[in-house]
């Protein structure tokens, strides 16, 4: 039987009696640990155990077997999760679940064959993760709005600029770099992407330091970086179309972004945090746990049926995905409050030796990543209304113009259209 035409039962029983022999179970993550910023003795770990999965086969199921996959379907992908969430599977970070997400992604569309070769296969086996060079200082949530420059020079571009929340970049190996290589052109016509090694002569990578201590986000500065046209992701000028694939993925679609079981039981965290605050009987905190558990399925189903839409459109729009991303951007701080709700005094202060009492505070301190990180809330909503559901456009003064005209007339621009 071939991996195209494999049963996803018989599928299901190799794998499930591969991860017994091959994987460790999986104990209960201590308080913090799903966020904490990875140790490159982490990482060496986790590339060992990604090596091992890709050997066996298990790394890239959905991919191409030309570069490495297996060839096979998300329902293929999903029984895979479900046998191992009960083991150890490689952590990567933040940056590693770029990789395999929207970069990877991303690159199965619109790069040449034989960019495929070198580097689909090294990133399904761990040995290289990836982070994006996209955001901007200066560009906010205009993403197309980036000042990054890259200059032909021969066969070859120099890059020049700075980028910033480029999440897990002082670990990853290589980047995916936006720069505008056709500053006459309207800002989202002059736009190209580039690979690039984080180790390359003029890249510096600087961590941030968050609220919660951690310093997964990082921000790069580009002085004559150069590149060739081997390190080309999609055409010349044409690195918006790009751009929207990888939103796609960026804001849900894809069985990976989906927790891989149905929430059924009742928010065991809270439960637990009602338990240990003392108001396991209390209505007003039994409310909490019930909204918060609410929340928590229909996420999941909307996830479920977003990625289902997503797949089976030969053109996935970005602005069908950005449901999934408002849902988690407005559930996510909602749900961080509850706990603090149901938790009270004791999930703000806590022991010192009391590691499972900070995890409130630590998911509240977070709880607005997300409503932030690739694209707002409000961007989200924008996209919804606009694409899909057909409101007016917002007014633009500048999307048609060349892009150097309208940094020249940025300063004195009035907000008047017309």
């Amino acid at each position: 039987m071939t991996d195209t035409m494999i049963d996803v039962d018989h599928f299901r029983a190799q794998a499930r009696d591969w991860i017994r022999a091959n994987l460790e179970p999986r104990s209960p993550k201590a308080p913090g640990e799903a966020t904490k910023e990875r140790t490159l003795e982490d990482l060496a770990a986790a590339r060992a155990l990604q090596h091992k999965l890709f050997d066996a086969g298990y790394a890239g199921l959905s991919f191409p077997t030309e570069y490495g996959g297996r060839g096979l379907g998300a329902a293929h992908e999903r029984a895979f999760r479900e046998e191992a969430a009960d083991h150890v599977l490689p952590d990567l970070g933040v940056a590693g679940g770029v990789t395999f997400g929207p970069i990877a992604r991303s690159l199965l569309a619109h790069a040449t064959p034989e960019f495929l070769a070198r580097h689909i296969p090294k990133i399904l086996s761990g040995e290289e993760i990836w982070c994006q060079f996209y955001s901007e200082p200066e560009a906010g949530s205009d993403l197309a709005g980036i000042r990054t420059r890259a200059t032909r020079d021969g066969d070859h571009w120099i890059l020049n600029g700075s980028k910033i929340w480029s999440s897990g970049a002082y670990y990853a190996d290589w980047a995916m770099c936006l720069a505008r290589t056709d500053w006459d052109a309207p800002k989202h016509r002059g736009l190209t992407w580039f690979a690039v090694p984080t180790d390359a002569e003029g890249v510096t990578v600087n961590q941030i330091t968050q609220i919660n201590g951690n310093a997964e986000f990082c921000e790069e500065f580009l002085d004559d970086v150069v590149v060739t046209d081997d390190d080309l992701i999609g055409e010349v000028n044409h690195g918006w179309s790009v751009t929207q694939t990888m939103l796609v993925y960026e804001r849900g679609a894809g069985e990976s972004n989906i927790t891989v079981r149905e929430p059924r039981e009742l928010a065991p965290d809270l439960v637990e945090l009602a338990r240990r605050a003392g108001r396991i009987d209390d209505p007003l905190a039994r409310q909490a746990i019930a909204r918060a558990h609410i929340n928590d399925f229909a996420q999941h189903h909307l996830g479920r049926r977003i990625a289902a839409r997503l797949r089976a459109s030969a053109t996935p729009d970005p602005a069908v995905a950005a449901y999934s991303k408002l849902a988690a951007g407005m559930l996510t701080p909602e749900r961080a409050r509850l706990a603090l709700e149901i938790g009270g005094s004791g999930a703000l202060a806590w022991a010192k030796d009391d590691s499972a009492a900070q995890q409130p505070a630590i998911d509240y301190l977070n709880g607005r990543q997300i409503s932030i990180a690739a694209g707002t809330n409000e961007m989200q909503r924008n996209g919804i209304g606009e694409r899909v559901l057909g409101l007016p456009r917002e007014p633009s003064f500048d999307s048609t113009k060349p892009f150097s005209e309208v940094l020249r007339n940025s300063r004195s621009w009035s907000g008047k259209v017309g």
